[in-house]
């Protein structure tokens, strides 16, 4: 009985070793275990299921080329079910039994603070591929998304100028938890710092999953009826973009009437709406499907042929987005220090990133910062088109060093790197 399921098991590896371009053959000497936590069940799968995916092709490009000091990267691939508590457990068991080298995953702020204390105890590495609030820089983690003035303060002022419609009066509607009400209480500060006062500013928050959207649609309506330009600042993570955007077109409420800008939107997100409504509302990443250069060709064609090959659902409509740049930004440059550091050890590759470079398919050379774990990001701001992708409306002529601490937030001025 012992040697069947020895055998069943010795079997079951094999098959998951040829799954992802592993040697038949190879052992666990061989390979160098990487992490992925990310939500494949639960409000979030909408979002993250496609950053999981894009690990695995990353991964598999990396052990085509040779893999990492010779030895093939294997995934270890685990679902914290969009569950905040079991993302911590998921990590936990990560880094201590599965002894994976570094674990790609997150992607809403509460389920990265909730692992954030697991890193730091067992001395593990996190690479967070997502958009946040700042007011955070852990030394075991690398943040390939963007800090507040990388998006949300650019986003903001685009609004706020004669191009982007010259708004005066701002809704900040967002889901209820730390990265919605953290970025609020930036960009709160920053409208008071450009003369925004509080009755032009309305903040409303809804808990995950929520789809009844009708009366905070409403209350939009005649918020915006005051006579002054009014904008929407959208931080709904999840599933709930859907109903939002569905009851935003039911109400009739146009880009041109009531601009929304969102930060968690992206052409994922898009594929389960019907965005005729919604031509003309506005998006702000560091990165867009249609950006037009041969790096981002490369890599799109990549995943398509990638989700074909693996029977991805829906393979021939996959899109690619901002935080599946950032994954794959991320694993590239964690497999370029790796190299550098010549080991696996924490400490030696948190040393060998600073300073890491690659060219990205955002269309610039992106640079890990030398002291505060962030990627110098371009920013972008797109407009909905019908096929649910994004025209770029505005960018920034360069990569833009992220501020991880905001300077509109009293107490931040001495903070800098770690």
């Amino acid at each position: 009985m012992q040697s069947r399921r020895s055998f069943i098991k010795a079997l079951t590896l094999s098959a998951s070793i040829a799954a992802i371009g592993l040697p038949m053959g190879a052992s666990a000497a061989d390979t160098i275990k990487v992490g992925i936590l990310h939500s494949l069940s639960g409000t979030m799968a909408i979002s993250e299921t496609a950053l999981k995916n894009v690990a695995l092709m990353t991964i598999e490009e990396i052990n085509a080329k040779g893999g990492v000091m010779g030895k093939m990267l294997e995934p270890v691939v685990v679902d914290p079910a969009s569950n905040w508590p079991l993302f911590a457990e998921k990590a936990r068991q990560l880094i201590s039994q599965d002894k994976v080298a570094v674990t790609f995953g997150c992607w809403t702020s509460v389920s990265r603070k909730s692992v954030n204390p697991v890193f730091k105890e067992l001395n593990g590495l996190l690479f967070y591929p997502v958009q946040y609030e700042g007011e955070e820089l852990e030394k075991n983690v690398f943040y390939t998304g963007a800090a507040p003035n990388q998006q949300a303060i650019p986003a903001v002022e685009y609004l706020m100028s004669a191009e982007g419609g010259s708004a005066k009066r701002f809704v900040l509607l967002g889901t209820d938890y730390v990265y919605p009400r953290t970025t609020n209480k930036i960009l709160r500060a920053f409208l008071h710092s450009k003369g925004v006062k509080d009755e032009d500013i309305m903040e409303e928050y809804t808990p995950f999953g929520h789809s009844d959207y009708q009366t905070i649609i409403a209350n939009i309506k005649k918020f915006a009826s005051a006579g002054k330009k009014t904008a929407v600042v959208s931080t709904i993570n999840g599933d709930s973009n859907v109903p939002f955007y569905k009851e935003l077109g039911n109400a009739g409420l146009k880009a041109t009437d009531v601009p929304v800008v969102a930060f968690s939107v992206g052409e994922e997100e898009l594929r389960g709406v019907d965005t005729k409504p919604l031509l003309g509302h506005l998006a702000a990443w560091n990165y867009f499907m249609t950006i037009k250069n041969p790096v981002n060709a490369a890599f799109i064609k990549k995943y398509q042929d990638w989700a074909k090959k693996n029977n991805v659902p829906n393979a021939d409509t996959v899109v690619t987005n901002d935080p599946m740049e950032a994954t794959y930004v991320g694993i590239h440059m964690w497999a370029q220090a790796v190299e550098k550091a010549k080991s696996t050890d924490t400490d030696k590759v948190i040393a060998a990133m600073g300073g890491q470079t690659f060219k990205a398919p955002s269309g610039f050379t992106l640079t890990m910062d030398k002291t505060n774990h962030h990627l110098h990001k371009p920013v972008y701001i797109g407009e909905v088109k019908a096929d649910g992708q994004f025209n770029v409306v505005w960018k920034t002529k360069e990569p833009i060093r992220a501020q991880p601490w905001s300077p509109f937030i009293a107490g931040n001025e001495s903070k800098q790197g770690l």
